[in-house]
């Protein structure tokens, strides 16, 4: 009858800390495997150290190689797999002649550890059991004695060992961190940190639990002193106090066209982090509320007084993010907002637009590749230009063979100017040129479908509709399932 196989996690490295089940496998078992590096020295070992007997049988699994570079032929990766494998046959030897053996790991073996690696080799042969642990991070936050996280706060467990921009933008996007396996790759850390606006709140734990134990602000630690066995916290806002500025800072933010799946890193990070939200009341509704967050709704039609109270917030030295549908600069608030800033009384008003996924990106991607050669963006609302300059730009664009992004198509009161377009276009269009209608991309209602231009109905447009006009090379095909997908070929006939 084979043997039994435990991964027994022995918490973060104070013994009084490893739980009541982890001690006793330790004392049912007959084989303790336990993995160092080649100095033989086992961290595991050590933790559970006064609970191994003379007659336990030890297997130490002596890592080939750790930081250093290897010669072997498959690089580092082919030297742990070489090794993984081997170990786990020596294990099995055990396993087959019946003895229970118990693989001790720091933390808990799940939460990158060397114990996984044995266990995918081995539990679909053996009978196996995984004994939890207390992590690193808890351990480190217990140190720290701050909370983690709370209420709606999303923690995000990272590897230092990510590249620098990923590290950024993962955590400009998320509310608390802890970042692992710091050592060498510390200054990477602390510039991801210091990018993404974060490393001023960042705490730095080393050796929780463990002798040698240091906390410390992350930001005031030498980069040359920090070992393997150290993390950075990033911890709970809820209820840190907000910073105090001389003057603060406009963020003139773009959603997407729909909710939160549209939002980018940066503009995640930019809302969470903001003291005060401004912006139109049904953009603001696409923004998790964060406790000691003031919102400030307002109705659609105020752009103006929005930007200028946004940036008199900013002046009593808070960050302000100023919401906006899309893109930013594509007919919304960015525009609305530069212009105020560039009063004399806001001149030393510090402002950014951050990006965001425009509609018609949007629209376009569901349709297919409509915007895949030249295109223009109009907008048909004639409440700030004449219609005749909308006309005029119209034929403009139409004789240039340039596709379409029409926004603000119609509305309540506006109800005419997407026939108007529809005739002047067919001057210039074949009648059977796509036309993607899109309406509430992103959003419960979302509508995507690809007429002719000849049979474009103004009845079925609002202000929540973009029109993407092909041109006379906009291509449209039906697939094998019945969808019809539309797209405009990057080569003229003529190149």
């Amino acid at each position: 009858m084979s043997g039994k196989l435990y991964g027994v996690g022995l918490g973060p490295g104070d013994p009084s800390l490893m739980t009541l089940r982890a001690v006793e496998v330790i004392a049912e078992a007959q084989v303790i495997a336990c993995h160092s590096a080649r100095h033989g020295r086992s961290i595991a070992r050590s933790i559970a150290a006064k609970h191994l007997r003379a007659d336990h049988i030890e297997e130490a699994l002596v890592y080939p190689v750790t930081t250093e570079t290897t010669d072997h032929p498959g690089g580092y990766k082919g030297a742990m797999e070489d090794f993984y494998t081997e170990a786990a046959a020596r294990l099995a030897t055990h396993l087959e002649a019946g003895r229970t053996v118990a693989v001790l790991a720091e933390g808990d073996p799940f939460f990158y550890g060397s114990y996984m690696h044995m266990h995918k080799r081995l539990a679909d042969r053996f009978d196996t059991e995984v004994i939890p642990g207390v992590t690193s991070v808890s351990a480190a936050s217990a140190r720290l004695g701050t909370p983690l996280v709370e209420g709606e706060e999303v923690l995000t467990i990272l590897p230092g060992t990510l590249p620098e921009e990923e590290l950024t933008a993962r955590l400009a996007a998320t509310d608390t961190a802890v970042i692992m396996k710091l050592g060498r790759t510390f200054p990477k850390v602390r510039a991801a940190l210091d990018s993404s606006g974060k490393l001023g709140r960042t705490r730095y734990v080393e050796r929780a639990t463990m002798s040698g134990e240091r906390l410390a602000e992350l930001a005031d630690v030498d980069p040359q002193t920090v070992p393997y066995f150290s993390v950075a916290v990033l911890p709970s806002q809820v209820d840190a106090p907000t910073p105090e500025r001389e003057r603060g800072e406009v963020l003139v933010v773009g959603t997407g066209p729909a909710g939160p799946l549209w939002l980018t890193p940066q503009t995640r990070g930019a809302l969470a982090d903001a003291d005060d939200l401004v912006g139109y009341t049904t953009y603001l509704d696409r923004v998790p509320v964060r406790p000691g967050q003031q919102r400030h709704g307002s109705d659609n039609r105020v752009e103006a007084e929005r930007a200028e109270f946004a940036l008199q917030l900013a002046q009593r030295g808070r960050q302000v993010a100023v919401v906006s549908g899309g893109d930013p600069g594509v007919f919304a608030m960015a525009t609305a907002v530069l212009e105020a800033a560039a009063e004399k009384e806001y001149a030393d008003v510090a402002v950014r637009v951050l990006p965001g996924v425009t509609a018609a990106n949007a629209a376009a991607a569901l349709a297919g590749a409509p915007l895949g050669h030249d295109y223009a963006t109009l907008s048909l609302s004639d409440r700030l230009k004449p219609w005749e300059v909308i006309a005029e730009r119209l034929r403009a664009a139409a004789a240039a063979d340039l596709v379409l992004a029409l926004y603000n198509p119609g509305s309540r009161s506006r109800t005419w100017q997407v026939g108007k377009a529809r005739e002047l276009l067919l001057e210039y269009r074949a009648p059977d040129t796509p036309v993607v209608i899109a309406r509430d991309v992103g959003g419960p209602d979302e509508r995507v479908r690809i007429v002719r231009l000849a049979e474009l109905d103004p009845d079925v447009v609002d202000m929540r509709t973009i029109l993407l006009v092909g041109s006379s090379q906009t291509q449209t095909v039906r697939r094998a399932d019945g969808e019809e997908i539309v797209w405009t070929p990057r080569r003229y006939p003529e190149a």
